[in-house]
């Protein structure tokens, strides 16, 4: 049985920490539970890596899939970005509950989101992890184009980071 996707959130520290090392690293401002960096958790060449996911703009409708970048039901759900995932440990994650009561109906219409984003997430895994690894290794072995490669973080230096960090 493979294993679910799980939508997490990632510790602001770990985030600030990064960000010494690479300037591409998204800002996490953590002021909600339900907060702007929410992502989804899975495994690259043994690591664990979150890939924040884009709440749905017009744009997404328009924009085209490419290596660094997956719609979620063509758009209509936002958007994961692989080109700012980071390498991550059990300890950087804060797990989000999608069964949680909210009060308010924008906390209710975000979960409701999340929840159709994970449930698409995970039944086209096999696209968000042949992406996802396909960037990482062009990254890797350095045979991305020039402006893919500018939008993607280090994620060799940042695997070392996370290392160091976690210490």
């Amino acid at each position: 049985m493979k294993n679910e996707l799980k939508l997490v959130r990632i510790d602001t520290e770990y985030c600030n920490f990064l960000r010494q090392f690479d300037s591409r690293v998204p800002y996490n401002f953590n002021e909600k539970e339900l907060g702007p960096f929410i992502g989804v958790l899975f495994e690259v060449n043994g690591c664990s890596y979150f890939a924040p996911l884009s709440s749905p703009k017009p744009k997404h409708l328009k924009m085209k899939n490419k290596l660094d970048f997956l719609r979620i039901d063509n758009g209509k759900l936002g958007a994961i970005n692989f080109n700012n995932m980071l390498p991550i440990q059990q300890n950087n994650i804060i797990m989000i509950d999608l069964e949680k009561q909210y009060v308010t109906k924008s906390e209710q219409n975000y979960q409701k989101l999340l929840k159709e984003q994970i449930y698409w997430l995970n039944r086209n895994d096999e696209k968000l992890f042949s992406r996802a690894e396909g960037l990482y290794l062009k990254y890797k072995e350095n045979k991305l184009d020039m402006k893919t490669r500018e939008r993607c973080c280090n994620f060799m230096l940042l695997e070392e980071k996370c290392m160091d960090y976690n210490k």
